[in-house]
């Protein structure tokens, strides 16, 4: 039977490269096109307001932004030149004046306002934005963004994707029409997007004539993808296949800790998981250095102690103490909040009832589902029996927003704009829509978060997040396991790419090109 199993895997994942390698046909010879596999892509349409399809089109290099994050998580002027800050709640932006859209028509003040417009009246997104009472235009070079209260990360809130400029009298859907260093070419729905060299762009020149990127979201089959040479580049290699990768001469892995962060939502609306002695004694229960060890094979990542890695400026880890592993103290914790072995058969009851636990986790992240069985194997150590359940990102959405879980293993990116209000508020600010999944709300963390983002002294604000980190660790809404360190594999072919911070926005660049 295993032999059987064994045999059935191989042949899947040979179905599975047999049925993409028509997507992987040679492009013409005398052209410098990167064919690149990447984990998502756009869902539903090419505007940027949608979801996250901003995302996905930066990462493409087909739209951008005013503001950007540089490779070191500065915020730095892209198609703005700056901004003078007028009072608490105006904001005077400068712009380009020799920037074209890939259509050909000018990005001025005019186009700018309706697509920043376009965002706050219609995206599905456009609460992020609602701190915003006005955008208009001055001249032909500057805007006006103005606030409905004081709000410090105004500028870094148009550096999200979200808030790309694109023209918005064009179809976005058929004809995208951005400012980046490629152009739109083509796009099939879940399979791939081809992208040529924009080469009036107003930056420098991309060295690459073009690119072709897949949205593969399976990652063993990425990575054979790339050992097999179909492509140039991968992004999300599994863990598993490093050193294989790693053993070709044609072929390498580049590795850095990003901005994202792999967390167990914890559903504080059900009991036991109500009592933050609970929640503090599964925190105790994990040992975060045998993930990494182990499911993330020691290279994919690094044990997590708060809820920003160390490399992030906004972060407070040398202040905060980090939940050893302890299972003693975890076991002590339980006891305490009335969860015990009342029968003597290893395994702990609660309420009259063994005290099972779920862990849901989603299917496209590679390192999601032995992630989630580490832990689950660690809680079982403790006397807690267990199981992971592996789903669709869509299901498990809706299973976090119907609060239908124990515990959910999920991941975010928590510097998209460089701003800790990002993250913070979503998930730690009881009004946040992830905040409202765990159930959390703490009003001195309300109240600390609120305090950040409307003060602009960068220490009094590094002050009041510091107070939250250090409040939600112990509260701990959320178990913050480890910061994702991104794998790359490509060919050694493969010149000038650089993982950003942000690298899941900032992929396809002008420096990135093919030798021979």
């Amino acid at each position: 039977m295993i032999k059987f199993k064994m045999l059935y895997a191989i042949m899947a994942t040979m179905m599975i490269l047999v049925a993409l390698s028509p997507v992987l046909a040679e492009p013409d010879s005398s052209e410098k096109i990167i064919k690149a596999d990447l984990i998502f892509g756009p869902e539903k349409g090419l505007n940027p307001a949608y979801e996250y399809t901003g995302w996905y089109m930066r990462e493409a290099g087909i739209y951008e932004t005013l503001f950007a994050l540089d490779k070191d998580m500065n915020i730095v002027p892209e198609l703005a030149t700056g901004f003078d800050q007028v009072s608490d709640t105006e904001y005077k932006i400068h712009l380009r004046t020799d920037v074209k859209f890939h259509d050909g028509s000018p990005m001025n003040a005019d186009a700018v306002v309706k697509s920043l417009n376009d965002l706050i009246s219609s995206s599905d997104r456009r609460s992020e934005y609602s701190f915003i009472d006005s955008v208009k235009k001055d001249d032909e070079s500057t805007i006006t963004i103005k606030t409905k209260d004081p709000y410090a990360p105004t500028i870094a809130s148009l550096a999200d994707p979200l808030a790309s400029i694109v023209n918005t009298d064009v179809d976005l859907n058929k004809t995208p029409s951005g400012t980046g260093p490629f152009k739109f070419e083509s796009f099939e729905k879940g399979v791939k997007m081809a992208v040529k060299r924009n080469d009036d762009y107003w930056g420098r020149k991309a060295n690459l004539s073009g690119a072709v990127l897949y949205f593969v979201s399976d990652a063993m089959t990425r990575a054979l993808q790339l050992e097999g040479y179909d492509i140039d580049i991968t992004r999300g290699l599994p863990q598993t296949e490093v050193k294989k990768i790693e053993s070709d001469k044609d072929l390498d892995v580049l590795q850095k800790e990003t901005l994202r962060l792999n967390l167990l939502y914890v559903n504080t609306k059900k009991a036991p998981f109500d009592n933050p002695s609970v929640r503090q004694a599964l925190n105790y229960a994990i040992n975060r250095q045998e993930i990494v060890d182990t499911a993330l094979e020691g290279v994919g990542g690094v044990p997590a102690i708060g809820p920003f890695s160390s490399d992030n400026p906004w972060s407070a880890n040398d202040e905060l103490k980090a939940y050893a592993y302890d299972p003693s103290k975890a076991k002590e914790l339980l006891e305490q909040a009335g969860i015990t072995d009342t029968n003597g058969d290893g395994l702990l009851e609660f309420d009259g009832k063994p005290f099972n636990i779920t862990i849901k986790t989603y299917t496209s992240r590679a390192e999601n589902k032995p992630s989630a069985e580490v832990v689950a194997a660690q809680l079982e150590k403790i006397g807690i029996k267990s199981n992971v359940q592996v789903l669709e990102v869509g299901a498990i959405r809706s299973d976090l927003s119907k609060g239908d879980y124990d515990m959910a293993l999920y991941s975010w990116s928590t510097g998209t704009t460089g701003d800790p209000d990002y993250f913070l508020s979503k998930h730690f600010e009881s009004t946040g829509a992830e905040a409202k999944k765990t159930g959390y709300s703490n009003p001195d963390v309300d109240s600390w978060i609120k305090a950040g983002r409307t003060t602009f002294d960068q220490k009094e604000r590094m002050n009041y997040y510091a107070k939250a980190q250090e409040r939600v660790l112990k509260d701990s809404p959320e178990i913050f396991l480890f910061y994702l360190n991104e794998l790359v594999g490509v060919n050694k072919n493969v010149k000038g790419y650089v993982i950003y911070p942000s690298c899941e926005i900032t992929f396809l660049t002008p420096d990135i090109s093919l030798g021979e």
